[in-house]
């Protein structure tokens, strides 16, 4: 994307940080170490200022080859320890609008016997229990996976598989219990896990951020949800779904539009809703330039009522 958003990176840092320590917390072992300040590698109740960057454990990340239009995992089977599991775990709290599973639904590649369910889901349902999903993380495009799939790519056994499940289920509660203080609704949202050098798991890349969840607030997305709504609705976006039917490995190839920066207020507000969040939920204000989640929400539906 071609914009830069002010501050987004500070406050995700700041938002991972509260989670990975939560985690923590709870007994699960993640890569995070802390945040820098300065010199010193610091809690994020230790920091003075908000800070963007944050030291972590150090995985390797084996990309699989390519061979024939297709991805080639063969590296899972030979390798153990100290690298990136190349799956993005996806839990589900309700189906929003805009979620991937109604696209699923209608092409096809997805049934309701998959989600548990015995009639067609709507936009904004709520289930009555989590639905954990699963996808490939280092392809050139997420592509959703069976479980069974999932196991096999990635060299996992049923233990791990069933491990991995438990730990985004419990991670799933921590994140809705502390955004629910802020008046957010955990509509779904991704995890990442590793292997250690002993091959233990552990949480990797980042929870709890408006990049890897999906939140309401009173039904309006608080999430980088808004920006994918803007570039919906453009000819580079259509040009890249054209581009993914033609191919699955090599599409950006075909993409010849560039993506249009965002409009000047939606990218003030996008920043200030980042900011916002941040501050709520560690409940601490780090960026007083910021107000509150609702203010921005209502402002912003003024100025972009669609």
């Amino acid at each position: 994307m071609p914009d830069h958003i002010h501050g987004k990176g500070a406050a995700i840092c700041l938002t991972a940080a509260f989670f990975f320590e939560r985690l923590e917390e709870e007994g699960i072992k993640t890569h995070y170490r802390g945040l820098v300040e300065g010199d010193e590698v610091k809690q994020l109740s230790e920091l003075k200022s908000p800070q963007s960057c944050m030291e972590i454990e150090l995985l390797r990340v084996l990309k699989p080859g390519t061979r024939e239009n297709t991805y080639d995992y063969s590296i899972y089977t030979e390798e153990r320890c100290n690298f990136l599991i190349p799956l993005e775990i996806i839990y589900r709290n309700s189906l929003p609008e805009g979620s991937s599973v109604f696209k699923r639904l209608n092409e096809g590649v997805l049934s309701l016997e998959d989600l548990g369910l015995s009639e067609k889901p709507y936009p904004g349902q709520v289930l009555e229990r989590p639905l954990l999903d699963v996808s490939t993380k280092l392809e050139a495009s997420d592509r959703y996976l069976s479980w069974h799939e999932a196991m096999r790519i990635a060299g996992l056994t049923e233990g791990e598989v069933e491990e991995v499940k438990r730990i985004t289920l419990l991670i799933n509660e921590i994140i809705t219990r502390e955004a629910g203080r802020a008046g957010l609704v955990n509509e779904d949202g991704k995890v990442e896990f590793g292997f250690d050098e002993r091959r233990d798991l552990m949480v990797v890349d980042a929870v709890g951020t408006l990049d890897e969840c999906r939140f309401t607030y009173e039904g309006m997305p608080v999430s980088k949800e808004i920006v994918r709504m803007f570039y919906r609705n453009t000819t580079w976006y259509r040009e890249v779904e054209e581009a993914k039917k033609e191919s699955k490995v090599g599409w950006k190839g075909l993409v010849k539009d560039e993506p249009p920066a965002l409009p000047h207020a939606l990218k003030n507000y996008i920043s200030l809703l980042y900011k916002a969040y941040c501050n709520e939920v560690t409940r601490r204000g780090w960026f007083e330039e910021a107000p509150s989640v609702r203010e921005i929400l209502e402002e912003l539906k003024e100025v972009f009522p669609s």
